[in-house]
């Protein structure tokens, strides 16, 4: 038993040898010739910035820039320089006419809540702009809740010299949660918010018009890898953010806040680039560089709600040139023939029906019914409406094609009355 003993003991002191090694503790007996690392880092300590100083106490500010030269993903830094003054109209509806590349501010927050309200304070606001250098960010950070009037005041300063917000999904979220944190510090000496002068533009919705009906998701960051490119790499997931600041807050360990800042910029950089994406195809659907059908019927179905009918028919064709999946190709083959119904087209859209009819397919049995209604009403030909419609009853049973069957066999089995003899 007592063998037992000693084998067990030195197994533990085996064991607790193995732990320090890995764990970076020196052995027993042995003195460490490393320094000992603080226990804490200040963020002006990680990251280049700097601790700006105004009239309501302090903040950090850091900031960066991507020259002309470098890319992200598929575009090109200086491509963002030589964006048109009037490509944001078509897409905001001309809420934004003309305005030049330069007076457009990117932004975005990383916040201490998901959900929003009162409760939420944003911590880190990050704003890009573009400039004859490139993209240059700048990011405002409050290292505690009492820098939040400072960090606003210069925020609201920084935003003077532009015209246009632009965002993702910052209408439903940015821009509310903004306006309640300037309401709820002005008692602290916060200015009102910059945001009632500017011309909002949400990417977000442009950007589902064109990709809603091929991704599945149309976040920014499936946007960035799926439209970009841009595969992130050590990226910290959004809803580890406010975790991770709640533990700086009671840490001071601003090591895990150097993640976050990376998110937020290339979150920047990558609503920036599909600016020189989104916005264009609204601008010119001709020229747009979508080699995807889905794509263009997304497109397309703009073009038609904006009464652009004409420019709506030819995506839709282009669409069905380029191959799409059959719950698409149906679909779209059906608003063809309706879109050529309503610019007056009655034999385009006959075509159209009819190659419907000929298939089996989600609207055929509408095809059917279509073309018993115009062999009744513009031929004047009962007998083939009759068909027709009896053709749909066997696709699909309903009461309105039964109706039409009993009112259609009733006119073709009318005795006609005979002719006069003289």
């Amino acid at each position: 038993m007592e063998d037992l003993q000693q084998q067990l003991a030195a197994l533990r002191r085996q064991i607790a040898r193995i732990d320090r090694k890995f764990s970076g503790q020196p052995a027993a007996g042995v003195p460490s010739t490393a320094a000992p690392l603080p226990t804490r880092y200040f963020i002006e300590e990680l990251m280049s910035g700097e601790v700006v100083r105004t009239a309501h106490g302090e903040h950090f500010e850091t900031g960066k820039l991507w020259e002309r030269h470098r890319r992200h993903g598929s575009v090109e830094i200086s491509g963002l320089t030589e964006l048109p003054e009037d490509l944001l109209g078509p897409l905001s509806a001309s809420a934004v006419a003309s305005v030049p590349p330069t007076r457009w501010a990117f932004l975005d927050t990383e916040t201490t809540g998901l959900a929003g309200g009162t409760g939420s304070y944003a911590f880190l606001i990050g704003v890009g702009s573009i400039e004859p250098a490139g993209f240059r960010l700048r990011q405002f950070f409050m290292r505690d809740y009492g820098e939040e009037a400072s960090l606003l005041w210069r925020l609201a300063e920084y935003l003077a010299q532009f015209d246009v917000l632009i965002t993702y999904n910052g209408k439903a979220y940015d821009q509310p949660l903004l306006e309640t944190r300037f309401r709820m510090a002005r008692p602290y000496g916060a200015p009102p918010h910059p945001f009632d002068r500017m011309t909002h533009l949400d990417l977000l919705f442009g950007a589902r018009r064109l990709w809603k009906l091929r991704l599945e998701s149309c976040r920014l960051v499936d946007l960035e890898n799926q439209i970009l490119g841009v595969e992130r790499e050590g990226d910290l997931p959004g809803e580890m953010i406010p975790y991770c600041y709640f533990e700086y807050l009671r840490t001071h360990q601003a090591l895990r806040l150097v993640p976050i800042f990376h998110h937020n910029a290339i979150d920047i950089l990558s609503l920036a680039c599909l600016t020189a994406i989104v916005p264009f195809a609204f601008r010119s659907p001709e020229r747009a560089n979508l080699l995807h059908g889905a794509d263009l019927i997304g497109l397309a179905r703009w073009m038609d709600r904006q009464e652009r009918r004409e420019e709506a028919l030819r995506l839709l064709r282009r669409a069905v040139d380029l191959g799409l999946p059959d719950h698409l190709l149906f679909k779209t083959l059906w608003d063809i023939a309706g879109l050529e119904k309503r610019l007056g087209r009655e034999e385009a859209a006959l075509a159209a029906v009819s190659e419907l009819a000929a298939s089996r397919n989600p609207f055929r049995a509408r095809a059917l019914e279509h073309l018993a209604k115009h062999y009744e009403h513009r031929e004047r030909n009962c007998g083939v409406a009759l068909e027709m419609t009896r053709a749909a009853l066997a696709v699909e049973d309903t009461p309105d094609l039964r109706r039409r069957e009993s009112r259609l066999a009733a006119r073709v089995n009318r005795p006609r009355p005979g002719r006069l003899k003289l």
